[in-house]
């Protein structure tokens, strides 16, 4: 897996001063694709948008996905980290990214988990965007946390199919 986040050294009058930016690269300039950047919001973005990101490149070959929330968690949801396992799909090291207008300029498709972030999105972003209503994983079970995936899921390879079919 490769670091998303790019360190800078400097050396300045005896101080060293390091930053660390976010590495767009590979996902902003691949020209190879026309329609398949594609970005998940939710607010805590260690949940939902983290599985639906996970399952798109799992599952995609020509496509990319990221994700990202309006008010970060710190770390992933203990039961998105488990029920990905169970299907095979790692998110443990993943970390949860805060969105900014730089990652929407960049993307071709927005999805919302839920209608209560869309006054989070500029309008100039509207006509890329799609809203999914995808039930929070907060103080659900296991079990509910599974049929939340599975739906995720289902609709991930519905969209793949939506994006490879505007690519031709």
């Amino acid at each position: 897996m490769v670091n998303p986040f790019v360190k800078v050294k400097i050396c300045y009058k005896n101080y060293i001063l390091i930053f660390a930016f976010y590495n767009f690269n590979d996902f902003c300039y691949n020209k190879t694709m026309k329609r398949g950047k594609i970005l998940f919001i939710c607010k805590g973005n260690s949940g939902r948008s983290q599985m639906a990101e996970a399952f798109f490149n799992h599952i995609s070959k020509t496509n990319k996905a990221i994700s990202a929330g309006t008010e970060p968690d710190e770390k992933m949801h203990p039961l998105t980290i488990r029920v990905m396992k169970e299907v095979g799909v790692d998110v443990s090291r993943r970390k949860p990214k805060l969105l900014t207008n730089r990652i929407m300029r960049w993307v071709d498709k927005i999805i919302l988990m839920d209608s209560e972030l869309l006054k989070n999105v500029p309008l100039e972003y509207l006509p890329k965007l799609k809203k999914w209503r995808i039930e929070k994983l907060l103080g659900k079970s296991p079990k509910k946390v599974r049929i939340i995936r599975d739906q995720i899921k289902k609709r991930v390879e519905r969209l793949i199919k939506e994006v490879d079919e505007g690519n031709r």
